[in-house]
């Protein structure tokens, strides 16, 4: 590190690698040395944009301490084996791989390696998940709802609903039954616009899942239902509700008997703030101490894997995602 400032880089600046040079620019404490990209006008402008210059990835990566992989999914093999080669810490985003046939040799490179890397699952650093998680320690959980839903994007996206929008709640179902599942069933319609799938777990438990880019409104909910209560969360709004129900009684009225039962809602209170910004302080935070990162490598193989199950259920012809060949 230089002066206590941690040296970060950027390598490709479409759509979100932009957000993570701006989050990288603002942050206290770290210095962004450049970004890299295949298209070099685009790189020329986005550097200049965020006050920073615009380098070849071989000259980024010798003057950086830390670098966000954001290029195409069918690269992350690829670049993160190059960062790892020259000992810099490295956030790559999702999905992690484009299949699973270098996931071993991914994983052994990342044991090997003397610095951390984190995979990008927003959503674990989202303010409500943050709180929800602490909520649920204490609870029994039966089954979740998630519903990630909205218009097509004004870009185009290769990837499926399933890969670049379920993989999302995946990771945070796995991340609160803490396993993996005993069962997988997924359909899709409108060429994969469109998905819904089931998992099951141990302890007859489940969790049912929609993505779509052919919804007119905007949606990002998540529904737990506990032995003890009920919970909703907004992932747009960073709320969460309690669904509590009170003890049934029967009351009587003007000679009239009728049946009371209303329910008690809480709202916790959530800290809310961006979660691209919590999630690049977090891995930045594994950087300066040298420790295992909040979303490790196993973890985005661990929704990975999930997802392309789900894909496979939906058609098993279906190409699920770029190989990494």
């Amino acid at each position: 590190m230089t002066r206590n400032r941690t040296n970060v880089g950027v390598i490709g600046v479409g759509s979100m690698g932009q957000h993570h040079a701006r989050v990288y620019r603002d942050l206290n404490d770290v210095n962004l040395v450049g970004i890299a990209d295949a298209d070099p006008e685009r790189a020329s402008e986005v550097a200049e944009k965020h006050g920073t210059e615009a380098l070849e990835t071989e000259d980024l990566l010798e003057a950086v301490d830390a670098v966000s992989v954001v290029v195409p999914t069918e690269y992350h093999y690829d670049m993160v084996t190059t960062c790892l080669e020259e000992d810099i810490a490295t956030f790559v985003e999702k999905p992690v791989l484009g299949s699973l046939d270098r996931a071993d040799d991914l994983l052994a490179q990342v044991k090997a390696a003397d610095v951390p890397v984190q995979v990008g699952h927003i959503e674990r650093f989202n303010p409500a998940v943050t709180t929800l998680s602490e909520i649920v320690e204490d609870l029994s959980l039966v089954s979740i709802r998630a519903r990630r839903l909205g218009p097509e994007p004004d870009r185009k996206i290769e990837d499926s609903a399933v890969i670049d929008l379920m993989i999302h709640d995946i990771d945070i179902v796995l991340s609160l039954f803490d396993e993996t599942p005993t069962s997988i069933s997924g359909s899709g319609v409108r060429e994969g616009r469109h998905a819904s799938a089931l998992l099951e777990f141990e302890g007859d438990r489940m969790a049912s899942l929609t993505a779509s880019r052919k919804t007119q409104r905007k949606v990002r909910t998540l529904e737990i239902t506990a032995k003890e209560c009920f919970i909703e969360v907004d992932y747009l709004d960073q709320s969460i509700e309690i669904h509590r129900s009170s003890v049934p009684e029967y009351i009587e009225e003007d000679g009239d008997v009728r049946f009371k039962h209303e329910g008690i809602v809480e709202r916790p209170v959530v800290q809310n703030g961006e979660p691209l910004q919590r999630e690049l302080e977090s891995f930045l935070e594994a950087v300066k101490s040298g420790t295992t990162p909040e979303i490790a490598v196993q973890d985005g193989l661990n929704a990975l894997s999930v997802a392309l199950e789900i894909e496979r259920e939906i058609d098993p012809e279906i190409v699920v995602a770029p190989t990494d060949d």
